[in-house]
């Protein structure tokens, strides 16, 4: 293989690669990233066998030349030390040649770095992905639902399937549920072009983390594909794979129930931020707990550390329907709920007590977000 490159690039690219490269693996070949040109052009492949990303670099990219291949071949090289070296080194282009012990030399300006390489043919297959069920997103709504959903995934693995995103397709759209059994986010897409047999996806949070680092913020279209037990995500010039979690989901329509006790709407970025003030002594007390009181038609947040002190701050609210109310919250949980709806005014619907609490946009239920409640008596 001998070729040259758009070092800044090439870079951008590495940098992609790398996301799918865990420094846990069990096969030390997937501590690196593979090179492989062919058919005038460049495949760079990094794995961790959860997460493949494939990336195909051409020769030109609107009309300016990013790659010249003088001759073609594969080499596999360790991955963050051979990114380290194209990130230092200087000069607009680098060349890379190797030989057929897959010793590869790197030269850019003055610098010349040799690497020993693997043999390409050790690296494994990429899995297969058919084509039988897709969907289209374009990347901004990707993004919106994956930061909508994906901060509720559970961090614990005594229930693997709670580590991931639940994708739930039906014939009037696709609904999106992430929970880790103390708190609950819910998006609904629907339309015909997201209409699909009844399926289930479970995709695993730290994927969808990944893949929302990579995505832009634009109109750009993801080709989202699935098969048994993959997922691949074509975005440009990249395919972005990911296993899916084996195992059901547990059904969670029943956790909302239909009628309120209390209800009460308020200024999503107001709420945000008194919750963010009266959280200051709930965080020095090391629990995160703020109390909600809903009396007489006013709301009033309330906390205390026995170390620091109390707070008490009344919030300006919109509508407040029915019966008083006594709630305590884990106020992270609140603030990253508030965050995960866009619209200003944010309903929240309260059932007892001691029953899990909803909040939603005012005006529409694309976005349910759910949260236990703490016992604080």
């Amino acid at each position: 293989m001998k070729i040259s490159i758009n070092r800044q690039y090439f870079i951008e690219q590495l940098n992609h690669c790398l996301k799918a490269i865990s420094p846990r693996t069990t096969l030390p070949i997937l501590n690196g990233i593979k090179l492989e040109v062919k058919d005038n052009q460049l495949l760079l492949t990094g794995s961790d066998s959860e997460i493949s990303i494939e990336i195909t670099i051409p020769t030109e990219i609107d009309n300016e030349e990013i790659l010249e291949i003088n001759e073609p071949g594969a080499v596999v090289l360790s991955g963050r030390f051979f990114v380290d070296i194209i990130k230092k080194l200087s000069g607009d282009f680098v060349q890379l040649e190797t030989n057929d012990s897959y010793q590869t030399k790197i030269a850019a300006s003055k610098s010349e770095f040799n690497l020993s390489g693997n043999d390409p043919d050790q690296y494994p297959l990429l899995p297969e992905v058919n084509d039988d069920e897709s969907i289209v997103l374009k990347s901004t709504v990707l993004k919106t639902i994956i930061n909508q959903t994906n901060f509720a995934v559970s961090l614990s693995e005594t229930r693997p399937v709670l580590t991931g995103v639940n994708w739930q397709f039906n014939n009037e759209g696709i609904k999106f549920t992430a929970t880790d059994s103390h708190r609950l986010a819910l998006r609904r897409l629907n339309g015909d072009q997201f209409a699909m047999d009844s399926m289930n996806a479970i995709i695993p949070g730290k994927s969808l983390t990944e893949l929302n680092k990579i995505i832009n913020d634009s109109d750009d279209e993801v080709e989202i594909h699935f098969s048994q037990n993959q997922v691949l995500f074509s975005y440009g010039n990249m395919r972005f794979i990911s296993r899916l979690l084996e195992g059901n989901y547990p059904d969670t329509s029943r956790l909302f129930p239909e009628n309120y006790e209390t209800k009460v709407t308020v200024d999503n970025s107001d709420f945000y931020h008194a919750i963010d003030r009266v959280s200051l002594l709930a965080r020095e007390g090391g629990n995160n707990v703020i109390r909600m009181t809903v009396e007489n038609g006013t709301v009033e947040l309330s906390s205390n550390s026995p170390e620091v002190g109390t707070v008490n701050e009344d919030v300006n609210t919109g509508e407040v329907e029915g019966e008083g109310l006594k709630i305590s919250f884990n106020s992270k949980y609140m603030m990253d709920a508030l965050k995960a709806i866009k619209d200003e005014e944010v309903t929240i619907d309260f059932f007892g007590t001691m029953r899990p609490f909803t909040l939603s946009a005012a005006k529409s239920d694309e976005v349910i977000q759910l949260i236990l409640p703490i016992r604080t008596y």
